[in-house]
């Protein structure tokens, strides 16, 4: 998919819901959601996943990403937005991180960012997180779009357990 001006976000659900189909592993299906979501939705600046460290879990520790390198590949839970995620176990959605003093800094071109927490075997694994260098860049539709993946994340995680020690 290329990146489009109005993406039909039913269509990016049923090609990440294909790609969870036939994914050889759970870092094979996260490298293709961030690819299929950074390349159909132009707002989405940065797109990757954030998994708990399966030997720390008060620690989040970087996956599969799109966009510029992060200096924040290790994460504690009582920080940050992707802290904030885990801690409530529910979508944050920061339409300005210059007035959010959870914000960890990663580029000073982030406007905004979303997290939603992946859920599997009743507890959280990890998240999604997106950030955009546009102001208060997502709507009803990304936050939708966004727990519907982090469910077929966590259907694949359930059907396929050992996948998760492996990340």
């Amino acid at each position: 998919m290329t990146k489009n001006r109005h993406p039909d976000r039913a269509a990016v659900l049923t090609e990440i819901h294909a790609k969870a189909s036939d994914a050889s592993s759970l870092s094979v299906l996260q490298e293709q959601i961030v690819k299929i979501l950074a390349n159909s939705l132009p707002h989405y600046s940065w797109t990757g996943f954030y998994m708990l460290d399966p030997e720390d879990p008060e620690t989040l520790v970087v996956g599969p990403y799109v966009g510029n390198p992060t200096p924040h590949v290790r994460i504690p839970v009582s920080q940050g937005i992707c802290g904030a995620a885990v801690a409530t176990g529910e979508t944050v959605i920061v339409d300005d991180v210059g007035f959010d003093p959870r914000y960890l800094s990663c580029s000073i071109e982030t406007k905004s960012e979303i997290v939603v927490p992946i859920h599997a075997g009743g507890k959280i694994i990890g998240e999604i997180d997106i950030d955009s260098h546009n102001l208060a860049a997502f709507a009803v539709a990304d936050r939708d779009l966004l727990e519907a993946v982090a469910r077929i994340v966590g259907d694949y995680v359930e059907n396929h357990p050992s996948e998760i020690n492996q990340n």
